[in-house]
């Protein structure tokens, strides 16, 4: 983690001062993901689960030590049970097949996600016929949905999803915030780690209590969320952002379930011209928020800004378009243990 930490520091020398970095939160080196992204290879009769080597041949994961441990009791009775659709593995190189990935996402409290993708709709009946068994094999399946991926490229998901269960959303408890997650929601794959993201984020809040919040890029709310229930005036207004419209529905349920007043809306937060509000938050995407958003944020000059980023190259860069702020704090946070992948959150106040 000390290299990492050094690594991370290095690329960000220049917009953030030594003396601003706190501490790196640190989590499980392993048994730490929520989600598992099963590329799906073999034969119908013996397929696997896990990634396609350089051949294109599937290579068996279902056992790695990444998951989380309720995602991998889950996963050998659920796997088995999917085999037992008779579903054709997707074959890259013969673009034969149906069954490309199987996702699989478990909540902290055990419940499971479980989306199948599919190259064509043709297979649905099957699946929904078999159902029951995946019920009986893991009960703790609450939302099953098929995506609809019918394009041969590097692309995980299609834009179909079609839901097969009643339920349609996987309750994420963090803390004293349960997000809800629906199919084509994002949410951080390290559950410890993130709930510790949003605890710093939600101390930065209430040591400087704004009056409004704007999260953008703010997907199922989690930092909205956090700064409705920052300490401070209770009056706060918050106000969310974000391209994904199931994500925006999610986080206006959350919204509702906690009772606090939260305006979400879908809109492509990158494109926004003008930006109004005490605290602005963002948590952009690898290639960050590029020039145009934070000449908007610079021209609006918010008292402060947390910006939360997953590529401190890209961090560095939007660092150096906002002129008129300097960052005050700092904190590397390990969401990707084993990896030289990082999460990074600074606080900006104005000059």
């Amino acid at each position: 983690m000390s290299d990492l930490s050094d690594e991370v520091e290095a690329l960000l020398e220049g917009t953030v001062p030594p003396g601003a970095w706190d501490s790196p939160f640190v989590g499980p080196e392993s048994g730490f993901r929520n989600k598992a992204k099963l590329a799906v290879g073999g034969t119908k009769e013996a397929p696997t689960f896990g990634i396609l080597d350089s051949g294109y041949r599937g290579v068996d994961l279902r056992d790695c030590g990444l998951y989380e441990p309720a995602l991998a009791r889950a996963l050998p009775p659920l796997t088995a049970a999917v085999a037992g659709l008779g579903l054709v593995p997707f074959d890259v190189r013969a673009r034969s097949g149906e069954l490309k990935h199987l996702l699989v996402t478990a909540s902290p409290d055990g419940e499971l996600m479980v989306r199948f993708v599919l190259r064509s709709p043709g297979q649905l009946p099957r699946i929904l016929r078999g159902l029951p068994l995946l019920r009986e094999a893991v009960p703790q399946l609450r939302v099953a949905s098929v995506n609809i991926q019918p394009d041969h490229k590097a692309v995980l998901e299609g834009e179909e999803e079609i839901l097969l269960t009643e339920e349609d959303t996987l309750p994420m408890r963090l803390d004293e915030v349960t997000f809800r997650l629906r199919p084509r929601s994002f949410f951080q794959t390290n559950s410890v780690v993130a709930a510790g993201l949003y605890r710093q984020a939600g101390e930065w809040i209430g040591a400087v209590d704004p009056a409004s919040v704007l999260d953008l890029y703010c997907g199922v709310g989690g930092f909205a969320l956090t700064a409705a229930l920052a300490p401070g005036r209770p009056e706060r207004r918050i106000d969310g952002v974000e391209v994904a419209p199931q994500a925006v529905a999610g986080a206006r349920a959350s919204a509702a379930d906690l009772g606090v007043a939260a305006d979400f809306r879908v809109g492509d937060a990158g494109a926004l011209d003008a930006v109004a509000a005490e605290m602005v938050v963002v948590n952009p995407p690898r290639r960050g928020i590029g020039a145009e958003l934070a000449a908007a944020i610079t021209a609006a000059a918010p008292h402060h800004v947390i910006y939360s980023s997953c590529n401190a190259t890209s961090l560095a860069r939007d660092l150096a378009h906002l002129p008129r702020h300097r960052v005050v704090r700092a904190r590397l946070f390990d969401m990707f243990p084993q990896t030289r992948h990082h999460e990074v959150i600074v606080l900006l106040e104005r000059r």
